[in-house]
């Protein structure tokens, strides 16, 4: 492979990253945990955060839900992205990637 076409490749492998990107940041992920309501985009970007007037009753409760459910937010949505790259990691021959 000629320099020319490994610099094609990595820029159609940038696009693809770039495209992937784009798509992430419309995804929005949501999580409950006992009356309180995390949304996050495929970037793991706040969108938003609700919370129950049953979840406001209890502080230390209400701290320990809001971890709970970022967390459970946070997850899905690295499992969102890691599905979305599957193909960009399996073009650059990463090992355990399928394209």
């Amino acid at each position: 492979m000629g320099m020319f076409d490994q610099a094609k490749n990595l820029y159609q492998l940038q696009r693809q990253a770039k495209e992937i990107k784009k798509e992430l940041s419309n995804i929005h992920i949501e999580a409950e945990v006992d009356g309180v309501i995390v949304i996050i985009n495929g970037e793991q970007e706040v969108i938003s955060v609700t919370i129950s007037e049953e979840a406001n009753g209890n502080p230390n409760k209400l701290g320990e839900n809001l971890v709970k459910a970022f967390n459970k937010a946070i997850k899905k949505s690295q499992q969102i992205a890691a599905e979305k790259m599957k193909g960009v990691m399996g073009d650059l021959g990463l090992p355990g990637a399928s394209a």
